[in-house]
């Protein structure tokens, strides 16, 4: 019998995805199927959930398999750092499956292949990377797409890939190009958001395509600032030290929960060690309420800027 699936190849994360579900935000290439590296299909995974589940449990995470349900969505499996197979239920949104299969299951597939996915959004800055991390809601992206506004790069927006060259030094590899802001972020850009798509089921957060503004090569990280919001009017910026600096990467690594149960603790805490020594880290504070990305970014920029002059 011949296979007619349609199959499609995609470049994101560094990597050849070769996928039977089409992933409009990545970047579409011309390859060989068999020169994919991950593969993403649809399969029929209830059998094996109801095989494993257990009661209130909707993440099963061992070494090299993570296996999770969206109720009324879809199931999906991630497994050896190569596969994604997602299983739908009834007839879903492929919108909002998109969001798991680039989010929650990239994330674990990057782990499995012992690249460290951390949470945020990535800038390229004069040949350097820089990751804006911190907790959902935070305004990472915002502040993102202002520096994208002063004509930088954007690296990665949500999950952040860091792996290392032959001498160790940490990079940061291009995502896709593509961001996520909020109608208010937009509006304060100037942006209208009737060009944009919603994201399915959040009418008032869109997709914002970046190709124009999207790095194509990795660049070495070169320092990460922690995101905080706090109810203060002032903006402030504080170095982060000592054993700090591992508890940071933690709290902002994408899904940490899953670094214990694949077995991945002792090579986390090894990544981290390795990254905290190469790169300067710093916690960002900015008032709860005021839209401060402007001068957030001039607060960044000054502190690169001082690190450069301190080389």
């Amino acid at each position: 019998m011949i296979d007619t699936t349609k199959r499609i190849a995609y470049k994101a994360f560094g990597l050849n995805i070769i996928s039977e579900i089409p992933l409009p935000e990545l970047t579409q290439i011309s390859i060989p199927v068999e020169l994919g590296e991950i593969i993403i299909k649809k399969d029929d995974l209830t059998k094996l959930w109801s095989e494993i589940y257990k009661s209130n449990t909707y993440f099963i995470v061992k070494e090299n398999f993570c296996m999770f349900k969206v109720p009324d969505l879809a199931i999906y499996l991630i497994q050896d750092g190569k596969k994604i197979t997602v299983s739908p239920i009834k007839e879903s949104s492929e919108d909002l499956s998109r969001l798991y299969i680039l989010g929650t299951c990239m994330g674990a597939l990057l782990m499995q292949r012992k690249v460290l996915p951390l949470h945020g959004s990535a800038i390229a800055i004069d040949g350097k990377a820089y990751a804006i991390v911190g907790e959902s809601g935070a305004g990472k992206s915002t502040l993102a797409s202002a520096f994208l506004k002063r004509g930088y790069q954007l690296l990665s927006d949500d999950v952040i890939p860091v792996t290392f060259t032959k001498e160790n030094i940490p990079i940061v590899t291009p995502a896709y190009p593509q961001q996520k802001l909020w109608l208010e972020s937009l509006t304060q850009f100037g942006m209208e958001s009737s060009y944009y798509r919603p994201i399915f089921d959040r009418e008032t957060k869109f997709t914002v395509p970046v190709e124009c503004q999207f790095a194509t090569e990795a660049y070495p990280l070169a320092g990460v600032f922690e995101l905080i919001k706090r109810d203060n009017n002032e903006i402030e910026i504080h170095s982060i030290e000592k054993l700090e600096r591992l508890h940071v990467l933690f709290n902002h690594t994408y899904r940490n929960f899953f670094i214990e149960g694949s077995g991945l603790m002792q090579w986390h805490f090894d990544t981290s060690a390795k990254i905290v020594n190469k790169v300067a880290l710093y916690r960002l504070h900015r008032p709860i309420s005021g839209f401060t990305a402007h001068d957030l970014t001039d607060l960044m920029l000054t502190t690169i800027k001082g690190e450069k002059t301190n080389d």
